[in-house]
């Protein structure tokens, strides 16, 4: 497998399975992180958590009522905020790198969609 760079409107995440640490990179068009296998899978993995959450929720809130869900790995942390059908995306990393990245709510739909088939977790 070749190494893989998806992107769009302020998102990228990307995938080089050849890598000797650093597998995995998201970033937006201002800024990039290299992670790590395990850390771009608990990043997938916890996107697809809070993107079903905000569905899940979309029929108990208020059309004007925003909301902030969480969810964290032993690797990382990430936060959505906004309303369900748009929403802002955060995440710390808890390793040793302190990195902490931020997407707004135009950007996170893409990311969403390119993180769910970028490869199989």
């Amino acid at each position: 497998m070749q190494r893989l760079i998806k992107s769009g409107s302020d998102w990228r995440i990307g995938w080089n399975p050849n890598a000797p640490e650093f597998k995995g990179l998201v970033g937006t068009d201002d800024w990039a992180i290299e992670l790590t296998e395990a850390e771009l899978n608990d990043f997938c993995r916890l996107l697809a958590q809070l993107a079903d959450t905000m569905k899940q929720l979309k029929d108990e809130l208020m059309d004007e009522e925003k909301i902030a869900c969480e969810a964290e790995s032993d690797l990382l942390w990430m936060e959505v905020e906004g309303y369900p059908h748009a929403y802002s995306l955060r995440f710390i990393l808890n390793t040793g790198r302190c990195v902490e990245g931020k997407w707004n709510a135009d950007a996170v739909a893409g990311l969403l969609q390119a993180a769910a088939t970028l490869k199989v977790f």
